[in-house]
């Protein structure tokens, strides 16, 4: 089980984001090796608000068309109780500058007991979570 975290969402499509190349190999990981992915609804607001900026939002309209429709991809949704322990580890990890969306994705990895991530994001190790892919195959 992997927790796909914003930055693979986007270097996959932008050419000149310096996590574009790892984040094709990634993705292409994932596609032949058939793990069981999930993002959040967080994650995938911040992926398509950034990519709406960065390309244009008709791409990222499609994009995100595409990504709900997927049979691949659980979107995991925060209850009203993981926000309120967000909160806490947001306060925890400020020395950080730890992100709120980043704070869902923990508590929601943690709950579904999820300990790999694939993100270009020190903060998930920080908090305990084992980047993904570990390396070259």
């Amino acid at each position: 089980m992997i927790f796909v975290d914003t930055g693979p969402f986007l270097a996959r499509h932008i050419a000149r984001d310096p996590d574009h190349e790892a984040a094709l190999q990634g993705w292409e990981r994932l596609r032949t090796g058939r793990q069981r992915c999930f993002t959040s609804n967080f994650v995938l607001d911040e992926a398509f608000t950034l990519l709406g900026r960065r390309v244009s939002h008709a791409f990222a309209a499609e994009r995100a068309r595409l990504t709900y429709a997927s049979q691949t991809l659980a979107i995991l949704r925060p209850t009203h109780e993981d926000e309120v322990r967000a909160v806490e580890l947001f306060e925890k990890y400020a020395d950080q500058q730890v992100s709120f969306t980043d704070c869902i994705s923990f508590i929601l990895m943690a709950r579904n007991k999820i300990p790999q991530v694939f993100t270009f994001d020190r903060h998930f190790a920080l908090a305990g979570f084992t980047p993904w892919p570990p390396g070259p195959t």
